[in-house]
C-alpha cells in the first residue's frame, strides 16, 4: 500500500500504423506525428493524445532522479506488455511530438526513459503485428520514484 502512493502514474493512447515494424535494436519510439515511414522502425505507435508537455510536473520530476524506474505498459487488442526502464537527472522532456525510450543511458529532448529492458524488436511479435494492422495502443506510465 505504501509503495502504490508513491507511484505516479501518467496514460496515453495512440495508434497503429502499417508501416510498424518493431525492428530497432536500443530504442522504441511513440510519436504524435500522425505518419510513419518504412524508415521508423524503432516507432511502434503515432499519433499519441498525449506527450511530455501534457504530462504532470510531479511525474515529470519524479523521472528526473537516477533511482527512479518506469514501468511502461502497453495493452492492445487484447495483450499485454511490459517494459522496465529507467530514469535520470539529464532527462530534459522538450520534444513536443516524440518520446524515445532507451537500452542506452543517452538522453537528449525526446528521451522518456533510459537503460529499459527492452527495445521495439524485443517486443512480442503479436504485439507489433496488430500495431502494423493499425489497432489502437494504451499505454500506461508508472513511475517509482526513488525517496530516501
Amino acid at each position: 500500500m505504501e509503495d502504490e502512493r508513491r507511484q505516479i502514474r501518467e496514460k496515453l493512447t495512440a495508434k497503429g500504423h502499417h508501416n510498424v515494424t518493431g525492428r530497432h535494436k536500443t530504442t522504441f519510439e511513440i510519436t504524435a506525428e500522425d505518419c510513419l515511414t518504412p524508415h521508423g522502425d524503432c516507432i511502434i505507435a503515432i499519433c499519441a493524445d498525449k506527450c511530455f508537455q501534457d504530462f504532470s510536473p510531479e511525474f515529470l520530476n519524479a523521472l528526473k532522479n537516477v533511482n527512479a524506474t518506469l514501468e511502461i505498459i502497453f495493452s492492445c487488442d487484447g495483450l499485454e506488455e511490459k517494459v522496465t526502464a529507467y530514469g535520470h537527472p539529464g532527462l530534459t522532456f522538450t520534444n513536443l511530438h516524440e518520446m524515445v525510450v532507451r537500452k542506452s543511458a543517452f538522453t537528449c529532448g525526446r528521451t522518456l526513459a533510459i537503460k529499459a529492458d527492452k527495445a521495439s524488436c524485443d517486443l512480442n511479435r503479436e504485439l507489433i503485428k496488430k500495431l502494423s494492422q493499425g489497432k489502437t495502443l494504451n499505454v500506461e506510465l508508472v513511475v517509482k520514484p526513488a525517496f530516501t
